[in-house]
């Protein structure tokens, strides 16, 4: 897989995440969201990136 990319929130910067992987999550009305979860390559915090609809 792509080196996916989120947001560290203890970092405070934009970080490669280690051991990616797509996942779902809950949304509003009962609807699920994509996400990609991870750790941060720096520091191992838990990571998140919601991704768009698939088409």
């Amino acid at each position: 897989m792509a080196d996916v990319v989120g947001y560290c929130v203890k970092c405070k910067d934009k970080k490669k995440m280690a051991d990616a992987k797509e996942v779902t999550m809950k949304g509003k009305g009962g609807m699920t969201r994509r996400a990609m979860k991870g750790k941060c390559s720096k520091c191992g915090t838990t990571m998140f990136r919601i991704m768009g609809n698939k088409k």
